[in-house]
């Protein structure tokens, strides 16, 4: 039975098998090529490999304020004459997870967004036992990475690979600090690429290991035999968080064009082409005429985007990114929402059975947001925005929400996606305020983290 993910603030994520299966697959002609794999006494060893990567992997040590949930008593009357606090004050929360350096000359550790998020605090402890602060150089929620910066001389890094050259049965092995016990190593290989519709992140390509995944592990290593870094460690799936052998890594590709844009803007600033997109499924490639088995079909064209002015229509079948073959719709959103903006991208196009080249340029995001709704007191204290074109769910986000205002109060939390009012479909945030204005009663369909639930707004 397929169980939820769980995960931890200050952890989940570093891959590991029985490392017995890898005697048995190599001879001693092997190990003498490689000289990470080699024999001692006769018998293969990792030794060198993991002595090369593991001074690269680090400690990561956070202190974050946290909001503590209101107690009922509160708002007892009899208890505010005691002159009782109506709320908690914010809870000092400590938690740590693992990072890498990936850039010993400027300094740059990588980790998990979910291990720094909120930190008010970052302490970095080294396996030679030094310690020393680090600051965010950016953090971005949607691929779930964070990118950190430290001062100190005699760094280690770990040079990054390239995840499209591993395949499917791949040794690999895992640094991390899981429970605190640092430079943990395990071993396992790639039981899968390309894992999206996880609804982990926002941005789901993940390389699957057979990973037992504990707390702590989150922003850890997972190092081919070369020692490169082919992922950072970011989530299992198991029941109430156990390992199960189902873990997943953020692959380098993705994590090298985040870290790009954190170091140039301190953000990732994604860009959009203007298209609605949707699987090509065998019904529809047969209804549409095409050949193809995999790809995605545009369903929308936005008026006056990017995709218009290239060319793009409505039913067609896109194929090809740049020369690359596409698995499917998240494939070319994942590949469009990385790269910047203004870059020219060819996507090669199935339509009417006629293959052809079109060149669109990224451009920016739809920006239409709404501060607060005039017409909806009950709503004061939230801020709207346009979903990002191509996103699985469509609607209107929820930005921010302020604690204690009305519309925290309705049931409004930030991430939210408000898919339908009065059960009328909206897709931005003009059709939001439009479905919104005058004064009766509004329900709203909401999708938060994959799942449907009903707030009524008076």
């Amino acid at each position: 039975m397929i169980k939820p993910f769980h995960r931890t603030t200050a952890a989940i994520a570093v891959a590991l098998v029985v490392g017995l299966a890898i005697p048995v697959a190599i001879t001693h002609t092997d190990a003498a090529q490689s000289p990470l794999l080699t024999m001692r006494d006769g018998i293969p060893t990792l030794a060198p490999l993991v002595d090369r990567v593991a001074p690269a992997v680090v400690n990561v040590a956070v202190k974050a304020k946290v909001d503590m949930a209101n107690n009922p008593l509160f708002n007892d009357p009899l208890f505010r004459f005691f002159g009782g606090p109506r709320e908690n004050a914010p809870q000092e929360r400590a938690s740590s997870g693992s990072g890498v350096i990936v850039d010993a000359k400027e300094g740059y550790v990588i980790t998990n967004h979910h291990v720094v998020d909120g930190a008010t605090e970052i302490t970095i402890r080294l396996k030679d036992r030094r310690e020393m602060p680090a600051t965010v150089i950016g953090s971005d929620e949607g691929t779930d990475i964070a990118l950190l910066k430290i001062e100190a001389d005699n760094l280690t890094d770990i040079p990054i690979g390239d995840t499209q050259s591993m395949n499917v049965g791949d040794y690999v092995i895992a640094v991390g600090n899981p429970f605190g016990l640092s430079d943990t190593v395990t071993t396992g290989i790639i039981s899968a690429l390309g894992r999206s519709r996880l609804n982990i992140e926002g941005w789901e390509d993940f390389i699957q290991t057979d990973a037992a995944i504990n707390p702590g592990n989150s922003g850890g290593a997972l190092v081919n035999l070369r020692g490169e870094l082919i992922g950072i460690n970011t989530a299992i799936l198991g029941p109430n968080g156990g390992n199960i052998g189902i873990g997943f890594a953020v692959p380098t590709t993705m994590v090298k064009a985040v870290m790009a844009q954190l170091i140039e803007y301190g953000e990732v600033r994604r860009g959009q082409i203007g298209i609605v997109i949707g699987d090509l499924t065998p019904e529809l490639a047969q209804s549409l005429g095409v050949d193809e088995t995999q790809g995605a079909v545009v369903s929308r064209v936005q008026p006056g985007s990017p995709a218009e002015d290239a060319g793009l229509k409505t039913g067609d079948v896109v194929t090809q990114f740049n020369g690359t073959d596409l698995q499917g719709s998240n494939d070319l959103r994942n590949r469009v929402g990385l790269l910047t903006i203004g870059t020219t991208v060819k996507l090669t196009v199935v339509r009417d059975g006629k293959v052809r080249n079109i060149n669109v340029t990224i451009g920016k995001p739809a920006q239409e947001t709404v501060q607060r709704m005039q017409d909806r007191p009950s709503l004061a204290g939230a801020s709207f925005s346009n979903t990002e074109s191509g996103a699985p769910v469509q609607g209107v986000v929820v930005s921010n929400v302020e604690r204690g205002s009305p519309a925290f109060q309705v049931g409004l939390r930030a991430g939210d996606i408000i898919v339908s009012v009065n059960r009328k479909d909206i897709s931005n945030v003009e059709e939001f305020t439009e479905a919104m204005s005058g004064d009766k009663q509004a329900a709203l369909f909401i999708n938060r983290n994959g799942e449907d639930i009903l707030i009524v707004v008076r």
